[in-house]
Formats: structure tokens, sequence, C-alpha cells
């Protein structure tokens, strides 16, 4: 049995599930969500609490069982207070703002990088470095935070690039602070 998939899912005040089927449903303040659960597991409601249970001892069910109660935490979480990633723009003329439905980038290219925004996801800018991604799904606010990192990743020589906030960019020294490598006299 899962270490993880023992402990109990707390359920906020203001949160409701349900179950239909083989799905799960998740509705709360920040929005509505759903996840199938396999048949291998049992989700029972105790009062404010979840517990996902393994009904039948198979291996392939004791390796989704603590997956499954992280997926299902996370969307109990999403549901009451959403989820939230940071971006930092660095970089002499870089800058984001909101174009619409979209994203545009100025990282240093000849044109404007456009992002499409999914469904699910809000965007704020509250200034043109930096970038706040919020939203009730955690997969979908982490992956279309990194579709943005990747457009210009930070680089290792002066730092510019699109990063996570509170992300340490490991810096490299440039040739001039090696040395030239020849001998002198």
């Amino acid at each position: 049995m899962s270490r993880i998939g023992r402990i109990p899912i707390a359920i906020p005040t203001g949160v409701n599930t349900k179950q239909e089927g083989g799905q799960l449903h998740v509705e709360g303040p920040k929005g509505k969500l759903s996840l199938a659960v396999p048949p291998s597991l049992k989700i029972t409601q105790e009062g404010q609490h979840l517990r996902v249970a393994v009904a039948s001892a198979t291996p392939e069910s004791s390796k989704t069982h603590g997956l499954y109660r992280a997926l299902i935490n996370n969307m109990v979480q999403g549901a009451s207070s959403g989820f939230l990633k940071e971006l930092e723009i660095v970089g002499v003329g870089f800058r984001a703002q909101l174009a619409g439905k979209q994203l545009s980038l100025t990282v240093g290219f000849s044109h404007p990088v456009l992002v499409d925004i999914p469904a699910g996801v809000t965007v704020e800018v509250p200034k043109p470095t930096s970038v706040i991604i919020k939203g009730a799904d955690r997969q979908q606010v982490g992956q279309f935070a990194a579709d943005v990192r990747r457009v210009y990743p930070p680089e290792p020589y002066k730092g510019k690039g699109i990063k996570y906030a509170g992300e340490i960019i490991r810096r490299k020294a440039g040739k001039a602070a090696t040395g030239s490598g020849a001998k002198a006299g």
C-alpha cells in the first residue's frame, strides 16, 4: 500500500465532490475539474475527507494508488485556492504584454512572439518584465508557464531570457575571464 495513497484528502468548505461512473468531479470557487479514475481504485468520502483505496490488489493498482491520490489532492486544492506561477523577463528591451487572448513577448527576435492562452488559465502582466499565470488545473498552469519559458530560456552568460520567479540561473564565465591561453614572454 502506498504511503502517499493512505493520507486522507481534506475537502475545504465551498468545494463539492461528486462521482459519476468512473469520473470524479470537483467543483469550487476557482473552477470545475474532473478526472477519470481507474476501476482498480475506490474513492470514498468520509465527512470532509476523501480517501483513495485499492479495490483490487494488483501490481497496477498499487502503482497508481499514490499517483491518483496526489492528482485528486491537486484538483481539490486547485478548485479551492487555485495555482499560480510567476515568470520574470530579463534583458534590455525584453517585455511582455497582453494582446486579447494571446501573450505577446518581445524578447530579442525580429518580431514579437505570440503565445495563445489556453482556456482555464488567466494571465496578468503587472509590469512589462513580470508575467503571472493563474488557474485551477495545476498541470495546465505549469505547462503554459513552461511553454512561455521555452520561447527564450535563460542563457548562462548574461542571464537574459524568461525564467521562473526565484529560479537561480547558473552563470558561466566568458572567454575573457578564463584568460587568452598564450604564454606571456
